[in-house]
C-alpha cells in the first residue's frame, strides 16, 4: 500500500482509497480528496509537514499525518 505521504514531490498519483475514520475522513472528502480523483504533490515544507497538492485544479496544503491515511496508486 502506498500513501499520498510516501509519494515523492512532482509526481501524479490517483486515490484509491481513505483510510480515515469520522472527522478525519470527512474533513479529507471535503478539501475534495476523493477515491477516483488525482493528486499532483507540488512541494513539501522544509521541515517536512505539510506537504503542497494540487487537486481538482486548485492548491492545498495537508498534514503529513492526514496525507497517510489517502492510499494512492
Amino acid at each position: 500500500m502506498k500513501t499520498l505521504k510516501e509519494t515523492p514531490i512532482g509526481s501524479t498519483v490517483k486515490v484509491v482509497k481513505l483510510h480515515g475514520v469520522g472527522a478525519i475522513k470527512r474533513r479529507i472528502m471535503d478539501m475534495g480528496i476523493t477515491k477516483g480523483v488525482e493528486v499532483a504533490v507540488r512541494k513539501v515544507a522544509p521541515l517536512g509537514d505539510p506537504i503542497e497538492v494540487t487537486v481538482r485544479g486548485y492548491e492545498l496544503s495537508i498534514r503529513k499525518e492526514d496525507a497517510a491515511t489517502v492510499e494512492v496508486e
